[in-house]
């Protein structure tokens, strides 16, 4: 069984960024936007040099992550959808370049799965 709903896998490959948060070994917090991937049940982000940047530090001392990828489905009405994962982080080797691999242990999202119009509804599920 995949980590993802095939909704969440449809809705993760229709989006060009996430936000990728760290923190170093004594809580200071970092988040950026980058691209991102689909790999299996991880999520993979590289990019140019990530070696020269905060999050490819706080990884090496602290390996655990959390992304949120989201939008707006509509502004009329107002309509937020996205999925935020809580997981673990690590560094590999892709094609000769680092590259960041993000393990899930949860999984949150809303109006990804049920579409109901109206306030969404949060779910939350762990995965490992």
């Amino acid at each position: 069984m995949s980590a993802f709903t095939t909704a969440e896998l449809e809705y993760l490959r229709t989006q060009p960024l996430m936000r990728f948060a760290t923190a170093s070994p004594t809580g200071k917090p970092d988040v950026a936007p980058v691209v991102f991937g689909v790999d299996g049940d991880d999520i993979v982000s590289g990019g140019f040099d990530i070696t020269h940047t905060v999050r490819y530090r706080n990884i090496q001392s602290n390996p655990q992550a959390t992304l949120v990828i989201d939008d707006l489905a509509t502004t009329d009405p107002w309509s937020p959808r996205g999925i935020k994962i809580v997981g673990s982080a690590a560094i590999e080797e892709a094609d000769g370049a680092p590259r960041f691999r993000i393990t899930p242990h949860v999984i949150i999202s809303w109006a990804i799965n049920d579409t109901t119009p109206g306030i969404p509804k949060m779910e939350r599920r762990s995965v490992r």
